[in-house]
């Protein structure tokens, strides 16, 4: 391996640990759920999940554990 590269994977592995770094403008995953798996969407500062709570709520355990997963990585959150 060229030093180049063992430079860029030494930056990589500091880079991932600042995490002030990462902003998240937008995503769609699935999350695997107790029951169900589910459909989560951010985009604009909005998440939106397609589970029933969510719809009378807007906000859900889905929705919350991706913020204490992303914690400093997304921009001020809004519900929809």
């Amino acid at each position: 391996m060229d030093s180049g590269m063992i430079g860029k994977i030494e930056k990589a592995k500091r880079y991932a640990q600042e995490r002030e770094r990462f902003r998240f403008s937008s995503f769609d995953i699935t999350f695997h759920g107790d029951n169900n798996d589910h459909r989560v969407t951010f985009e604009g500062s909005v998440f939106k999940c397609d589970c029933e709570f969510f719809v009378t709520h807007q906000h859900c355990a889905h929705t919350m554990a991706l913020e204490n997963l992303l914690k400093d990585m997304l921009p001020e959150t809004v519900k929809a």
